[in-house]
């Protein structure tokens, strides 16, 4: 079975990169794996960058687990997801996302679950598109997506599915700022840089009272 996420650490930063070859789907393996590296960068006690493949942040759960039928399969890959959120949303130290290009369903609920977000200019695009393929929008994402988009934004990302283009997603909330494509994973370093300069224990603590109607 081939290898979906690295990880690496240089500098104090453990970075993890997704990457199928492909859409950097949320499948039980690729989450399952995500989970292994934040492991090891707790471990290491580092600011972490989470980056996608050229182009490609993610394009969100494994849509072949839902056509499969496999009910026990489904509800392990939800699971994993709703889990996923939940621990980057606490993670005791501070996530960088490197969105190297879309990011769509679970990969745009991912990148809201990060503390700083860095997005390729050009023509990423960024949606819940849950209700133009038939699923609802499960609760965890519905919380995340009210505390990280603002108001005038949700209807439209939630109810229609809506497309953000790289401007539109810096007004409502999916990106903290937009970089040349090339340069978003060395913007990403460098705002590490700054991070580490902050008292990362008061970062902890502050993150999880903002957090905390989240988390509940």
């Amino acid at each position: 079975m081939s290898q979906l996420v690295t990880y690496s650490f240089e500098n104090n930063i453990s970075l993890i990169t997704m990457d199928d070859g492909k859409a950097n789907v949320f499948s039980v393996q690729m989450l399952k794996e995500l989970y292994a590296a934040l492991d090891q960068a707790e471990q290491a006690g580092s600011v972490v960058i989470i980056a996608g493949r050229e182009k490609m942040f993610s394009g969100g759960f494994d849509l072949s687990v839902f056509k499969s039928g496999d009910n026990e399969q489904i509800l392990e890959m939800l699971t994993l997801g709703a889990e996923l959120s939940y621990r980057l949303l606490s993670f005791p130290l501070p996530i960088i996302a490197a969105c190297t290009g879309h990011a769509v369903a679970m990969g745009t609920f991912v990148l809201l679950c990060t503390d700083y977000r860095i997005g390729a200019q050009g023509n990423s695009k960024f949606a819940a598109n849950e209700v133009a393929i038939g699923l609802t929008v499960p609760y965890f994402a519905i919380e995340v997506v009210k505390q990280r988009i603002i108001n005038k934004h949700r209807s439209k990302a939630i109810g229609l599915a809506h497309f953000f283009d790289v401007d539109e997603a810096l007004e409502a909330g999916f990106l903290d700022e937009a970089v040349e494509a090339n340069q978003v994973l060395a913007a990403a370093t460098l705002k590490v840089e700054e991070i580490l300069k902050l008292d990362l224990d008061a970062h902890k603590g502050s993150k999880l009272r903002l957090r905390e109607p989240m988390l509940s």
